[in-house]
């Protein structure tokens, strides 16, 4: 057996000894990773409230009837919105300005995002649960508000509008109920029939 010298030695325990100090390191990292990710991903960044994405549409507070923006007794107002794959319904929203109103959103099929851009409106849309944001739109106006999740091929497509009124203009129906007023139509001209010659 061949004898090393006393420096080889202590080198090579020094080294062994950052050999564990990291693997240790490394051991808690990776620990801490899965943990929180099984535990992050369980949940909505938003509050938990579940709800059953295969009979969401057929009753309770996401049936159709009951999308849209909707006057609650206090004045504030509550939009109930449907992220499917490739749309938002209702694809308009109408909302009065200086109002608090709250987004109530949910999925049947896929991980969404919803955005509205201009405005702190920022969630993802879980399938069984349901996402709450609220917020105040100070002006009147237009806004944009494209999914931000990659939700398959038509991803590009979903998007919807937020429209802004002014309060005086925020009429609801008889329900409580606003939604976007759909464009007139214009009679469809018809051809002059050809006389033949």
């Amino acid at each position: 057996m061949v004898e090393r010298p006393m420096d080889e030695r202590a080198i090579l325990r020094t080294e062994l000894r950052w050999v564990i100090v990291v693997a240790i390191a490394v051991l808690i990292i990776v620990g801490s990773i899965v943990i929180s990710s099984a535990a992050v991903v369980l949940h909505p960044p938003s509050s938990v409230e579940r709800i059953d994405p295969t009979t969401l549409h057929v009753s309770g507070e996401f049936v159709e009837d009951n999308l849209g923006a909707v006057q609650n007794r206090d004045g504030s107002v509550t939009v109930r919105l449907v992220a499917t794959q490739f749309a938002f319904v209702p694809n308009c929203i109408v909302v009065p300005a200086d109002r608090p109103v709250t987004f109530r959103i949910t999925s049947p099929d896929v991980i969404h995002g919803l955005l509205i851009v201009g405005t702190n409106v920022n969630t993802m849309v879980m399938p069984g649960y349901v996402s709450e944001v609220r917020t105040t739109f100070p002006r009147t106006g237009e806004h944009l508000m494209p999914c931000h999740e990659f939700c398959g091929l038509g991803h590009s497509e979903m998007w919807s509008r937020v429209r802004v009124v002014e309060p005086a203009a925020w009429q609801p129906d008889e329900n409580g109920r606003v939604s976007c007023e759909t464009p007139a139509r214009s009679p469809v001209e018809e051809a002059p029939e050809e006389t033949p010659q």
